[in-house]
């Protein structure tokens, strides 16, 4: 395919290239030192979360440059782009965890802006942290031009004393020091090896899980999500990347034709095979909301209610990221999966080819212990658990993974925001048996649904990861461990059943049957909410009070548009 057999008469960049009047636009272009030959090539936009705010992000501009190697070697003309970042790991623990959720209607919208702006023909989109993996898969199916997903990749482990550690033992032992457990020095040094190279955290926390998700959707090329980042095959599946945008150009091949009703099933069960985060419960309702398919967190809660949980991995388990790919990396989970019935083998990918298709192949390794067959799991049901009840009818959502104990029956203890409940930990002013409530952290009563790993890794340190529970309307790190329950709906902020409970409310947590109750009669909520009065947040300008003005429902992904159901005209056909 080139420049002079490939027919841009029906591709977006034609109205930027093609034709007299648009030689301004070639003179923009000259001036950038491309050819006539490449100014009439097809555009691809090459899109990066790079910037030096976190190491998950340090590396995408050098895999940016390997994919527009691939791009120009297949004839198209590569633009690579940059859009925000907002890590979780850093903005943990501080009013800055405002900012993380809404970071990804950011990322997306900017993605979308920049390819309008340009009319580029597809995109390349690299990301490589918690919010910027959704917000570009989000992007990629809101334009709905030929698109590829990239992971920038893991981190390597550390090693602690002969011990491998991750950056979730960092913010445990906080909770160890803070009860005398971890001297300061014990803590300093833990801290200077937990994360010694490049790329996203290692265990199967929330970038991990998309990450995981972008191979099982059919976005991601196979094998590509779980090379750690400092491996240099990185660079090939890049350029491999590269080439392949231009096959599915010339194939008309969209990210709508492969995010599917049953390609988003199948991101549900990889997610609840491996343990993943709970965060994925609100990200795959967002990709749906882009292709206007109707995908909500109960839709995503009965795909985990009946996979098995497969892989031991970290926060539950004991293996991280670099060990899956080691051993047959993702298409190996996804081979037990699909041999045992549990995912649909004829959802196309961006190969070109079925999820079967490109899993033929692929042999199992009876020779490692990090999967375990479909058949022979772990545990019978997924490590992540959808709840509901008369304290939340829009729904909440619990990680089981490596728990004993899945029911818990306590008083509450009411906290509104989540500093205050850290201070509490942080002094051990709790007592065990209580179920601690943290609410006004949902999207809009936070405003941006900040995750609460300080506290809930604080109270593990503290030896009380399972003697006390935690539920809010907010968010938790795919880190957490614990009886924690986030996404409450709906939120306090609107009057949601969070809202009006008081110290001392019966609540009860059963994630074997799916419920979360508080033993209050309907009439005492009713009245209760009468006497209820909502609260302004300390957000009354700027971008959280944008964001907060048109945020929806955590439940069907705290989403900020009408969405693909909505579209009367797309980017891809103008």
């Amino acid at each position: 395919m080139d420049a002079k057999t490939f027919d841009k008469s029906k591709l977006p960049s034609r109205h930027a290239t093609e034709g007299p009047e648009r030689a301004p636009h070639r003179a923009f272009y000259y001036a950038m030192g491309l050819t006539r030959g490449q100014i009439h090539q097809p555009f691809v936009g090459v899109a990066t979360c790079w910037n030096e705010a976190a190491p998950c992000n340090i590396a995408l501009m050098r895999q940016a440059q390997a994919v527009k190697k691939g791009v120009a070697s297949a004839k198209g003309t590569p633009r690579e782009f940059c859009t925000i970042t907002v890590t979780d790991g850093i903005a943990m623990g501080h009013a800055g965890m405002r900012a993380s959720l809404p970071s990804r209607e950011v990322i997306a919208d900017s993605v979308e802006l920049t390819m309008r702006g340009h009319a580029y023909d597809a995109l390349v989109g690299i990301a490589g942290c918690d919010k910027s993996q959704p917000g570009m898969m989000m992007a990629m199916c809101r334009l709905n031009v030929p698109a590829i997903f990239i992971y920038g990749g893991s981190i390597l482990p550390g090693s602690f004393r002969g011990q491998p550690v991750t950056i979730q033992d960092v913010f445990e032992a906080v909770g160890r020091h803070s009860v005398g457990q971890f001297s300061d020095e014990d803590l300093d040094e833990l801290e200077h090896i937990a994360c010694p190279s490049a790329g996203a955290c290692g265990a199967q926390f929330t970038a991990n899980t998309m990450a995981t998700v972008s191979e099982a959707i059919g976005l991601a090329l196979p094998y590509s999500a779980g090379a750690p980042a400092p491996y240099e095959i990185r660079d090939a599946f890049c350029m491999t990347a590269g080439e392949m945008i231009m096959e599915l150009i010339k194939q008309r091949i969209r990210p709508r034709d492969i995010v599917t009703k049953k390609a988003l099933e199948n991101a549900a069960t990889v997610v609840a095979a491996t343990g993943g985060s709970t965060n994925a419960g609100l990200h795959l309702p967002a990709i749906a909301h882009e292709c206007g398919i109707k995908f909500d967190l109960f839709d995503v809660a009965e795909i985990f209610k009946r996979t098995p949980y497969i892989a031991d991995l970290k926060p539950g388990g004991k293996y991280v990221a670099k060990d899956v790919f080691e051993v047959g990396g993702i298409p190996l989970l996804m081979k037990t999966l699909l041999d045992h019935g549990y995912l649909h083998g004829d959802c196309l990918t961006v190969t070109g080819r079925t999820i079967a298709e490109n899993l033929k192949n692929v042999k199992w390794n009876d020779k490692q212990d990090v999967i375990y067959p479909a058949n022979k799991p772990i545990a019978p049901t997924g490590g992540v658990v959808g709840l509901r009840g008369n304290l939340a009818a829009d729904g909440g959502i619990v990680k089981v993974a490596g728990m004993k104990n899945l029911k818990f029956t306590g008083p509450a203890r009411c906290f509104d925001g989540e500093e205050a409940c850290f201070d509490a930990v942080k002094h051990r002013k709790y007592k065990e048996g209580e179920v601690l409530v943290i609410r006004y952290e949902g999207p809009k009563g936070g405003p941006g649904m900040r995750e609460m790993l300080s506290t809930t890794a604080a109270l593990y340190g503290q030896g009380a990861g399972e003697k006390v529970a935690l539920i809010t309307d907010g968010r938790f790190s795919g880190a957490t461990r614990g009886f924690c329950v986030g996404h409450v709906g709906p939120e306090a902020a609107v009057g949601g059943p969070i809202g009006l409970l008081k110290d001392g409310d019966i609540i009860e947590i059963d994630a074997v049957a799916g419920t979360l109750n508080v033993k209050l009669s309907d009439d005492e909520l009713k009245k209760r909410r009468a006497e209820w009065k909502p609260r302004e947040t300390g957000s009354q300008s700027g971008y959280l009070w944008k964001y907060a003005q048109g945020v929806g429902p955590a439940r069907e992904g705290a989403v900020t548009h009408p969405g693909g159901s909505a579209e009367t005209e797309s980017y891809a056909d103008i």
